[in-house]
């Protein structure tokens, strides 16, 4: 097993986390923060937008059954990297589009993805790639969010219709 960590920012957590934990070779996904420079935020802060901090999901994967290149291959197809600070309805710094790399090699997989899914995109991707320098983990209630609030209205009209589209372009890469 070689197991590496991916941190990655695209819109709320919630829906990052229902995607990523259905796919092989994912054994941990955790909701949290990370990019900004308060020191343990709390997510009544991070949503201020004066913490700096991103809404980040930290995967834990097994890249010898995915890659990190695949594993950002499925997030320019879950968010929309082309929009500054927003997703959808959900607006402000804390809902930009970044990956916070570990490593050079995810550094430079992250710059060639960037430039292959480009093409997918009618403007420019507007993603950070930045190195992480400090995570911290979401409260509890936040962590498998839509496993466990699958009714709740947010739920309903934004996480299910992006873990639907994902299930359908990457029946393949499911548990």
């Amino acid at each position: 097993m070689a197991q590496e960590i991916a941190t990655l920012a695209g819109g709320c957590f919630w829906c990052l986390e229902a995607v990523y934990a259905d796919l092989k070779g994912v054994s941990k996904v955790e909701s949290g923060y990370s990019g900004g420079i308060t020191p343990n935020p709390s997510y009544q802060a991070v949503c201020t937008g004066e913490t700096g901090h991103a809404e980040v999901v930290q995967i834990e994967f097994d890249s010898e059954i995915i890659s990190f290149d695949e594993l950002l291959r499925v997030f320019f197809t879950i968010h929309d990297p082309t929009t500054l600070n927003r997703q959808g309805a959900d607006v402000g710094t804390q809902y930009r589009s970044a990956i916070f790399y570990n490593s050079a090699e995810q550094k430079e997989s992250a710059e060639k993805i960037i430039v292959e899914m480009a093409a997918q995109w009618a403007n420019p991707i507007v993603t950070e790639v930045v190195p992480l320098e400090e995570y911290y983990p979401a409260e509890d209630y936040h962590q498998d969010y839509f496993a466990n609030n699958a009714d709740q209205p947010y739920c309903r009209a934004v996480v299910a219709p992006k873990v639907k589209k994902f299930q359908e372009k990457f029946v393949l890469k499911l548990k």
